[in-house]
C-alpha cells in the first residue's frame, strides 16, 4: 500500500501568487480526506512576511475537522517556528533543511551547519512534547545553485536528524533535478546505511518533467511512502524555475493502473483538483483533470 502525504495545502499554496482564504484552505483539506488521504501537510510554521500565504496556520489548525485516522502535519525551519507549533494541536512536524549551503542560506539564512545545530535540539524537544516528527532534506538531488549535493552529507544529516528522534526522513527533489537512475541508486544508499526498514520518503516536483518517473524508481527502489500536490500545484519562493510537486491524483491513477493500492478514491481527487483550478483562477498541471474535461 502507498502511503501518500498530501503537500498541497502547504507546499502547493505557497508558491501562489493568489492568497486563499483560510475558508477555502480548510474545504480544500476535507475535500483531500473525502477522498481518502489521511495524511496532510496542511500549514507552515514560517515568517508570515515571507510566506503570507501561510500566514494562517493557527487559525487553519483550528478549524480543520479531526478524525482518528487522519495526521495533520506542519513544516517547520526554525525554533520559533516550534515555539508556535506548539501551541497549536498540530499532529505531526516536519523539520526542513536544505542539504545545499547555498540553496538553505536563501531559504532559512543559515548554513546547513549552522541548521543542524539549531534543529537538532528542535528535534528532540519536538518528540518529547509528543510530536510525530519527520526530518525533511531539501535539494537532495541537486542544487540549483551549487549543482550536485553531495550524498555522504546527506547521509550524515539524515544520521544526526535520526539520532535526535526524527522517526522517517523524506529526501526532497526541491527543484525537480533528480532522474531515475540517481533516484534508485540514492535510496539504495540510504537502505545500506540505515537498514532496509528504515522510513524513508520521497518528495519530488516535476520541474523536469521527470516527476512521476522518479516517484516509480522510488518504487522500485522499495520505498512506500510519497509527497504528492493535487492538480500538480506548488513550488518554493526561493528555487528559480521550481515548478509543481508530482500531482497527486496523476501518481494515484499510475499505481492504481499497476493495481498498487493508495486508499483514495480517485475520481474524487479529479474533481477536487477541477475544483482547485476554480479557486486558484489559472490553469493546473495536473493531467487527468485534462483527460477527464467533464469532471470539472
Amino acid at each position: 500500500m502507498i502511503q501518500i502525504c498530501e503537500v498541497g495545502p502547504r507546499d502547493g499554496l505557497q508558491n501562489e501568487k493568489k492568497i486563499l482564504s483560510t475558508e477555502q484552505k480548510v474545504d480544500l483539506i476535507k475535500r483531500l480526506i473525502d477522498a481518502g488521504i489521511q495524511k496532510i501537510e496542511a500549514v507552515s510554521f514560517v515568517n508570515p512576511k515571507v510566506v503570507p500565504q501561510m500566514a494562517d496556520a493557527e487559525e487553519v489548525l483550528r478549524h480543520v475537522p479531526r478524525t482518528e485516522n487522519v495526521t495533520y502535519a506542519g513544516l517547520v525551519l526554525s525554533r520559533s517556528g516550534l515555539e508556535r507549533a506548539l501551541k497549536t494541536d498540530v499532529d505531526a512536524l516536519h523539520i526542513v533543511l536544505a542539504a545545499s549551503n547555498e540553496f538553505n542560506l536563501r531559504n532559512a539564512r543559515r548554513s546547513v551547519e549552522q541548521s543542524v545545530n539549531e534543529l537538532v535540539p528542535v528535534i528532540t524537544e519536538a518528540v518529547a512534547a509528543g510530536k510525530s516528527v519527520v526530518g525533511v532534506l531539501g535539494t537532495s538531488f541537486g542544487c540549483p545553485f551549487e549543482g550536485e549535493v553531495p550524498l555522504d552529507r546527506i547521509l550524515r544529516i539524515a544520521d544526526q536528524f535520526m539520532n535526535a528522534g526524527c522517526q522517517e526522513i523524506t529526501l526532497a527533489d526541491t527543484t525537480g533535478m533528480a532522474n531515475p537512475k540517481q533516484v534508485k541508486d540514492t535510496v539504495l544508499a540510504f537502505k545500506q546505511t540505515f537498514g532496509e526498514q528504515s522510513p524513508l520518503g520521497l518528495h519530488f516536483h516535476n520541474t523536469r518533467g521527470l516527476g512521476l518517473a522518479n516517484v516509480f524508481a522510488g518504487y522500485e527502489a522499495g520505498v512506500r511512502r510519497f509527497d504528492s500536490s493535487i492538480a500538480g500545484l506548488g513550488g518554493c519562493p526561493f528555487a528559480p524555475k521550481a515548478v509543481g510537486n508530482v500531482c497527486t491524483e496523476d501518481m494515484v491513477n499510475m499505481f492504481h493502473q499497476m493495481e498498487i493500492g493508495t486508499g483514495t478514491q480517485l475520481e474524487k481527487l479529479i474533481n477536487t483538483a477541477c475544483w482547485m483550478e476554480t479557486q486558484i483562477g489559472r490553469r493546473l498541471d495536473g493531467m487527468m483533470m485534462k483527460v477527464h474535461e467533464s469532471s470539472c
